[in-house]
């Protein structure tokens, strides 16, 4: 084992008990022992459509069979133009125009990206500055990473890319225990307009949010939050970009969080359920008014964004991603989504009388379990995990933070188990 550098992981610590996963089908794992385990968190927020789709693997196989690559640059193959028309079918009114990347990590660099480029076309090639939040997840590769307000995604890796200032996050004390929306909080989206005045309005290229803050919990946003944050952008000639890379594609209960709160942002990001993780891919959606503008500055015949990737629009991955949109529609799953949303979060808010929680959060088919953390930050956490993984339950931990967001395909009954297992296990602890 020791030649696999393994990511987000206590190396040292996980060879001394390893956790393998060697098959999986619909909400469940098998681990190489043949154990079944239930996924509480679809992956890592991926899985939506459940795993192992055989409508997906045999388009797969079928376009490898076919054509299994294309160069992306100044050539294209087919499935590249359709695959954008699908996701644009679901994205907000207006954000038409879709850039394909391999990870949510590419996408937010990408989005940056074209935020400056933006501006730049525009003549305000001063606008260099990003707004982010404290414990927003934006990431890892470096423009990302900038973003990010999780300190040890930051701590060891230089300073990053200047000119980024971090609003405060919206977890609030008094919000312990709320179900959804809070009702108090909103007046922290002024963070941006301070930050702007501060800086010089015209200097900001763009404020950068998850509308539900993943990674980090599931802090979702109080009521009028995001809605002001659009206020504020649009006074200030801000572009409004949201990471949907968790959000996206049904977890909210309709196709993207932006719809869930009647927000419309500049720039959207996705990947995860993009394929269904069948295939590593991501997009970033552009609205009408930046694509045009970035195009129109261009001399004719010019490459208007000197910028993409050796695996951009891979035949694979969009053959992949069809056939995801494909399982997303004939199934109806955004729907299911949010008609299995209150039982979800029903169940899981009936956990608050363990003694270990300290709170709860939800929203949608997503939500952050905090339990009492111990000495070490993220040891409870991590401790956490590997007993309900003991116990056949799977779910992402983040510091202290559990993470559950069962794929969209999931019934009561997988509920029921996915809570009956965190209750034995976390009332033990």
């Amino acid at each position: 084992m020791r030649n696999y550098w393994m990511p987000f992981t206590g190396n040292r610590d996980f060879k001394t008990d390893p956790r393998i996963f060697v098959r999986a089908e619909g909400v469940y794992y098998w681990n190489d022992k043949g154990d079944k385990i239930i996924d509480a968190s679809s992956g890592l927020f991926c899985c939506a459509a459940g795993h192992c789709r055989k409508e997906i693997a045999d388009a797969v196989y079928a376009q490898m069979q076919a054509l299994d690559y294309s160069p992306p640059f100044q050539t294209a193959q087919p499935l590249a133009f359709e695959f954008a028309r699908r996701v644009a079918e679901l994205t907000p009114a207006g954000l038409d125009h879709i850039f394909f990347t391999n990870s949510g990590s590419e996408s937010v660099d990408t989005a940056m990206k074209i935020a400056y480029a933006y501006h730049y076309a525009r003549g305000e090639g001063q606008r260099q500055r990003f707004i982010s939040r404290e414990r927003a997840y934006h990431g890892v590769n470096l423009g990302g990473v900038s973003l990010s307000g999780m300190i040890k995604n930051r701590q060891a890796f230089g300073p990053g890319v200047p000119g980024v200032a971090h609003m405060r996050h919206t977890w609030l004390p008094e919000n312990r225990f709320v179900k959804g929306q809070p009702e108090t909080g909103a007046e922290l989206a002024n963070d941006l307009e301070r930050l702007a005045l501060n800086y010089g309005p015209d200097t900001i290229a763009a404020c950068f949010v998850e509308p539900i803050a993943g990674s980090t919990g599931c802090l979702v946003p109080p009521k009028g939050y995001l809605e002001r944050l659009r206020e504020l952008c649009d006074t200030y000639g801000i572009l409004l970009i949201f990471d949907e890379v968790i959000t996206g594609f049904g977890r909210t209960g309709k196709a993207f969080a932006a719809d869930s709160f009647g927000v419309k942002p500049d720039i959207m990001t996705l990947a995860k359920a993009l394929t269904n993780a069948a295939q590593p891919m991501g997009a970033v959606a552009v609205s009408d008014e930046i694509h045009d503008a970035i195009f129109n500055a261009a001399p004719e015949k010019a490459i208007e964004l000197f910028h993409g990737y050796t695996y951009s629009a891979h035949p694979a991955a969009c053959a992949a991603g069809i056939a995801t949109m494909d399982i997303f529609k004939n199934e109806g799953l955004f729907h299911k989504a949010a008609e299995l949303s209150d039982y979800f979060l029903d169940s899981i808010f009936a956990l608050s009388d363990i003694p270990a929680i300290t709170d709860i959060r939800g929203y949608g088919m997503l939500a952050g379990i905090d339990i009492k953390p111990e000495d070490q930050p993220g040891l409870a956490g991590l401790n956490a995990q590997k007993a309900l993984f003991r116990n056949h339950l799977n779910l992402k931990a983040t510091g202290d933070s559990l993470l559950v967001a069962p794929p969209l395909i999931s019934e009561r009954a997988h509920i029921d188990e996915i809570c009956e297992k965190l209750r034995v296990t976390l009332a033990a602890l």
